[in-house]
């Protein structure tokens, strides 16, 4: 008996497909003008934290206030701290220490690829992988992650299937 409840054979996502698809759920709440970031923080196959990009909270978001770096000119991946916004990892890693969760060999599903900023507080985090949907104009992200041995994937063309 078909409940409409079982998952349809063949069309069940694999665990990257399923946190990425989360995370670009997540990025639904940005409130940045420019790009919208989702962050999904995830061990041993368990969610252990989330983030989108905008202002801190009880502080004015940019559809108030307007863009900053638009008004300014700055190109994307220059300049972080001209921005009233947080970033997606930064929040994702902040949630998990407000609420007292570790995230030390945890796994980051994020859309876009994380800028130095973020690269420097994931490696102090001690997450071990990134999973990217989009890239990111700031080589030096990559090239700290690198350094640090910190795994990064990049699931553009992350095929969904059956997976147990």
């Amino acid at each position: 008996m078909d409940t409409g409840t079982e998952p349809v054979a063949g069309r069940r996502p694999s665990w990257p497909s399923y946190f990425m698809d989360i995370a670009a759920l997540v990025a639904r709440r940005s409130t940045c003008l420019r790009r919208s970031v989702g962050a999904v923080i995830v061990k041993n196959k368990r969610i252990l934290s989330t983030g989108y990009n905008g202002a801190p909270s009880g502080i004015d978001h940019c559809a108030q206030t307007g863009c900053l770096r638009k008004r300014l000119d700055v190109p994307s991946g220059e300049r972080h701290e001209l921005c009233r916004g947080i970033h997606a990892e930064q929040n994702a890693i902040i949630q998990a220490a407000y609420h007292g969760v570790s995230i030390k060999d945890s796994d980051l599903y994020c859309t876009n690829l994380p800028c130095s900023i973020c690269a420097k507080m994931i490696i102090n985090a001690g997450i071990r992988r990134i999973l990217y949907r989009s890239g990111y104009a700031d080589d030096m992200s990559g090239q700290m992650l690198r350094e640090a041995g910190v795994e990064v994937v990049n699931l553009t063309n992350e095929s969904e299937g059956d997976t147990p």
